[in-house]
């Protein structure tokens, strides 16, 4: 689906397998194009006056021409990328290689609800449900580590998700920051994370986002 962008125009997202198929389509709709490129774009002006430019997944790539068969290719590569999805009181890491899920753990904590309840007093209530998202943040921290720092040098990035707020919680943990050294886009709005979640998540990281104006 198409999303308005930010100073004009509308954002759309396609898959990698998908991209010859959609510049031939562009193509199509507002004939012969001009492309020129760089590290982190890719940019198409049509004989209309439409313009597309594509965003380089996991940039830089290694710019000249052919810009379109390079674009293509590094947007299709295989490469192995780390996600960490984290809510309150559920998280989720894992490791792909391409949309393959080849190390994964999934958890949760509780972490009640902001409605207190039971004769408990507001700050009573309040701190116990400062601890236990403490607890949980902490559990998503050794989660990650665990998982993704045995494939440390062979990550081309991490992608996180789930909340900004719970992710930017993550960030204070000393032992998160190897994997932070790799963050990159995009980040991922997912529910809670559970298994299935995060099996969906190459759908989304691997997407080329493109910003078409015409």
């Amino acid at each position: 689906m198409a999303r308005e962008a930010k100073g004009g125009g509308r954002w759309v997202e396609v898959a990698p397998e998908r991209l010859h198929r959609w510049i031939d389509g562009f193509a199509e709709r507002h004939g012969p194009f001009e492309a020129t490129g760089d590290p982190l774009q890719v940019r198409l002006v049509a004989a209309d006056g439409a313009v597309a430019e594509m965003s380089v997944p996991f940039p830089p790539m290694e710019s000249g021409p052919p810009y379109i068969s390079r674009f293509v290719a590094h947007a299709r590569a295989d490469r192995d990328i780390g996600v960490v999805l984290v809510r309150q009181g559920g998280y989720a890491a894992g490791v792909f290689h391409g949309a393959e899920l080849v190390a994964s753990k999934v958890g949760s904590r509780l972490v009640q609800s902001r409605t207190a309840a039971g004769g408990w007093s507001q700050q009573r209530f309040a701190r116990r449900r400062r601890n236990q998202a403490a607890q949980a943040f902490e559990s998503a921290a050794q989660t990650a580590v665990r998982v993704l720092s045995p494939h440390l040098d062979s990550l081309t990035a991490v992608v996180f998700g789930g909340d900004h707020r719970a992710v930017d919680a993550l960030r204070a943990d000393r032992s998160m920051a190897p994997l932070f050294a790799l963050e990159s886009e995009p980040f991922l709005v997912v529910p809670d994370p559970r298994l299935a979640v995060l099996k969906d998540t190459p759908r989304l990281f691997r997407a080329v986002r493109i910003r078409i104006l015409d």
